[in-house]
């Protein structure tokens, strides 16, 4: 994906869901401010969650729980501008699933982050609530549209028919003609970005967000944040922590990113998570007990990959109709399909169908990648990734840049070196300024935090966890190791994860630091 300033981090259970459906074929009312304005005082009206817009992704109202128990959705307002408290709202959609278990043993509230940045929390937690059953025994589940996402003031750039001709472009250019086509779609891009959503631009930062879930914490009634932050919601988390240490309540950090790193060094850090990756996935299909369907060896896997992207690079093959699969789809599938071992068997498929001259099964994973529904409409997760990293990300890189810098992501990874070189050039001539050069999660004086890597995951390197507990400072970060696959821990399903993390959330076990789950 050429424009965002890197791969999103995101929690793969919503682009397995999205997936699943591809291959087959929230807000509510707004609450009650008081008179006097503070918002802190203002009365959420929950009801019954509607079908999600189609900048949340579609889809149909989220189903009851097993046990029964219904999801209900509100809004909360917040300020457009947290500089001007007191000026304009705008609407930060919720949604909730009451705590199952005895009254006298409710903690509060567990907000959920699931990533992105720009991913749907309103649809996610319920398409995986199940997953949090145990947890809910003693929280009320809760997620939330982070603003400029979804149902709260979403982003908009590009419509459904601009955004498959965006996608259908060449994201890694081998010429002058390639490169300048290339810069000029993302000066497109962005300008679509001003025109369409001027206003939310200068207000769409982590740091404002980090100040929603505060807001978000007292109209819930609770006096500490208890906090899921999973991939990006693990900087969001982080940047919480800085702005409201003596707020932090029980928080885990899980696929964690590095607040040490900018936006190039993000990317160069991907380019060797997901070439690891490929690499475990290549050894993972040659050891079953059957042959491998694309390959020999797990250097031939990599190698006919790489002749693949080549050859569609000068000719794409048929994709899902109308549209043909591009070497740049090809890869973003490729990568879409590493955020979850449960996604390999689909990447097999989809490469012994491509060697076929059938690429459907590839762009299906890049349609999920890139928020496509199979009804052709797109959630707005692009346009609010770009929003997001521009704001936060000071760096702004250009093609000469970008070009001194090839040899080095090359070396990193042979396949997905240049996609995510190129994809630096995202926040080229943005409107808005970027905050700084990475996040600050310094966080003294913050009760313990539990926070999770995997030494498998491609899009936040395991190497990001130790770095998070390092910013976070002494006596706050308290590292657990997953050695494992894909984007995450808890998800995973593993036990010795799902009891540490558990204990942390339910009883206040901290896990002793170092603690390594295989």
């Amino acid at each position: 994906m050429p424009n965002p300033a890197r791969l999103r981090a995101a929690a793969p259970a919503a682009s397995v869901l999205l997936l699943s459906s591809l291959l087959a074929g929230c807000g509510g009312d707004s609450g009650t401010a008081p008179d006097d304005g503070d918002l802190t005082r203002q009365k959420l009206s929950w009801q019954d969650c509607p079908a999600p817009s189609p900048a949340q992704g579609g889809g149909s109202a989220p189903s009851p729980l097993p046990d029964g128990g219904t999801w209900q959705c509100a809004t909360m307002k917040a300020p457009l501008d947290w500089d001007d408290p007191d000026g304009a709202t705008i609407g930060i959609a919720l949604i909730r699933a009451r705590a199952s278990g005895a009254a006298d043993r409710r903690i509060g509230s567990l907000i959920f982050n699931f990533g992105g940045p720009g991913g749907s929390g309103v649809t996610t937690l319920p398409a995986f609530g199940e997953d949090y059953a145990k947890l809910r025994t003693r929280y009320d589940l809760v997620s939330f549209d982070p603003r400029g996402v979804g149902r709260s003031a979403p982003v908009e750039c590009l419509d459904d028919r601009q955004l498959d001709s965006y996608f259908q472009q060449d994201a890694t250019p081998d010429d002058a003609s390639e490169r300048t086509e290339l810069m000029d779609n993302t000066e497109k891009f962005n300008a679509a970005c001003e025109q369409h959503s001027e206003k939310m631009l200068p207000n769409v930062a982590t740091t404002d967000a980090a100040r929603d879930m505060d807001l978000m914490r007292q109209v819930l009634g609770d006096d500490k944040l208890h906090y899921f932050g999973i991939s990006y919601g693990t900087e969001l988390g982080g940047v919480y922590a800085h702005l409201f240490p003596k707020k932090v309540g029980r928080a885990v950090f899980d696929a964690v990113v590095d607040p040490t790193q900018n936006a190039e060094q993000g990317s160069l850090g991907q380019a060797k998570g997901f070439q690891r990756a490929l690499d475990n996935y290549a050894r993972d299909c040659v050891s079953q007990t059957e042959d491998c369907p694309v390959g020999d060896t797990a250097q031939d896997v990599k190698d006919r990959i790489a002749r693949l992207l080549k050859n569609l690079d000068e000719k794409p093959i048929p994709g899902i109709p109308p549209r043909r699969l591009t070497q740049t789809a090809a890869t973003s599938g490729i990568a879409q399909s590493l955020y979850s071992q449960d996604l390999w068997e689909y990447l097999t498929e989809g490469l012994t169908q491509a060697y076929e001259g059938d690429g459907r099964i590839l762009m299906a994973l890049s349609d999920a990648l890139n928020g496509r529904g199979e009804n052709g409409e797109y959630s707005n997760i692009t346009a609010a990734n770009v929003s997001i990293n521009c704001a936060d990300d000071k760096s702004r890189y250009d093609a000469a840049y970008v070009q001194k810098k090839l040899p080095e992501f090359r070396a990193a990874s042979p396949v997905f070196g240049d996609y995510l070189a190129w994809s630096m050039v995202g926040c080229a001539d943005w409107a808005v300024a970027g905050a700084a050069d990475h996040p600050d999660v310094g966080a003294p004086g913050a009760p313990p935090v539990l926070v999770v890597g995997n030494t498998g995951d491609p899009a936040t390197p395991y190497e990001g966890a130790r770095k998070m507990v390092d910013a976070l400072g002494p006596g706050v970060g308290v590292e657990l190791t997953y050695k494992g696959q894909g984007h995450g821990a808890y998800d995973s399903k593993n036990a010795c994860v799902r009891n540490a993390v558990d204990g942390y959330l339910l009883n206040g076990r901290t896990p002793k630091a170092g603690t390594v789950c295989t």
